[in-house]
Order: C-alpha cells, then structure tokens, then sequence
C-alpha cells in the first residue's frame, strides 16, 4: 500500500508541474520540469520555485562536504562546492529530473538538475565538489556513470580527493573527529591511517591534510612510523 501512495504521489507531482522533454546530450529521453533556483543552500540543497510553488531540492547520489550544517564545522572543499553551485545556479532557470519516489524523510525533492544541457550532479564528481553516497533502490539511474566519473576524479586527486583518507564511504572525516579522537591526546602527534587502497600512510603536523585526518594508530617519530611500514603522505 505504502508503494502504491509512494507511485500515486509522483504521478501528481508530475501532473502538476509543466513537464519539457529534454533536448540536450544528456537530456534525451527524460521528462523534465522547469524550475527557477532562488538559493543555492550548500552544494548538494537547492531552493527553488517550480509552477509558481517553493521547493527544495536535494541532489541525487552525491555528497558534497558541510557549510551550514548545525552540529558540524565548515568543512574542507565545503564552501568551494557552495560557491560552484551560486555561480553557476543563483537565479538562472533550471530542469529538474525527478527521482523515483520523489521525497526524502525531510520532503526535499529527490532530483537530477541540469543547466545549461549539463548535469549538475556529474560536474560535482568531475570537480572533486562532490563524493558518490547515499545509494538506494530504485535510484541508481546514473549509479555507473557516477562511479567512473569518482574514480577519474580519485586518479586525478582532485578537489576533495587531493587530501588523503578525507572523503570515505562513511562521509567526511572532519576536525571534530579528530579532536574528539582519545588518541590525539597520547602525546606523540604522528598520525598513521590505512587508505582505501590498503596503503600504510603517516601524517605530519607539516601535511596539508593533518587536521582531518583521523588517526588509526599514533608514532611519535617519523622513524617509528616508517619502521610500521608506513610511508609519508603525498604533498
């Protein structure tokens, strides 16, 4: 029953809104709603107005690091992501490809967004703005795509991929973390982690991503950490 509610609403939305057929590259074959942003809140969250009605949108299979996040701290390559989506998106007419089962628990809209015949969702990942997260069934249209796209930007070591063991699975690894880590406070300083490669990588207080790097195991020499087969991070 909860399925059928879930189908029977999209349909409404869809019916209620002024759909277009896109005809951009990336826009065959899908059914889009024109919408205009009036804010862009962080990189992934939009404002928006679409047949005269206010909405927020939330974007599709990416996540990009926290700006306005209540409990948490500004995060790296937060305000970058931020920034891209103002210049691009404030005030500028959007299309708008709805997900399946539109809503989340907060009723954002669950979306693709494209301007200017290009995804927004896909540019993130292309910039390093933006990690592949929060994969759910029946959502996972792009899911491949997305993937090679955050693999070429991991290879790159671009954006968000440029500071090592920051973006995980599990979200970003921030400053709050790291303070709030027992370990920091055992004296030596030399962070020592394991990347998702399965590589053995030691952090200086000198290394750019020190401060959001979350300790595994703690050397109070460089010696002591190259000796545990730990090798320095890459500058």
């Amino acid at each position: 029953m909860k399925k059928t509610k879930r189908l029977y609403s999209f349909f409404l939305l869809v019916l209620t809104f002024t759909p277009i057929i896109g005809c951009g590259s990336e826009q065959t074959n899908s059914t889009l709603l024109d919408a205009e942003v009036t804010k862009v809140v962080d990189g992934d969250t939009l404002h928006v107005m679409i047949s005269g009605k206010k909405e927020t949108i939330r974007l599709l299979l990416v996540d990009t690091p926290e700006t306005v996040h209540p409990t948490k701290q500004v995060q790296p390559f937060g305000p970058e992501a931020s920034n891209y989506m103002k210049e691009k998106l404030n005030g500028e007419e959007i299309q708008v490809e709805l997900g399946i089962g539109e809503r989340d628990k907060y009723g954002r809209l669950l979306a693709y967004v494209y301007h200017d015949n290009q995804m927004l969702n896909k540019l993130l990942l292309e910039k390093g703005l933006a990690r592949v997260a929060y994969v759910f069934e029946p959502n996972t249209k792009y899911i491949d795509e997305f993937n090679e796209i955050q693999k070429q930007a991991q290879n790159e070591q671009v954006g968000i991929w440029s500071l090592e063991n920051y973006a995980t699975v599990n979200g970003f690894q921030d400053e709050t973390q790291v303070e709030n880590d027992d370990t920091v406070n055992s004296g030596c300083t030399i962070k020592g982690n394991i990347n998702s490669k399965g590589e053995k990588i030691y952090h200086t207080m000198q290394s750019p991503s020190y401060n959001v790097t979350k300790p595994e195991v703690l050397f109070c020499t460089e010696k002591e950490a190259v000796e545990a087969g730990y090798r320095p991070v890459k500058r």
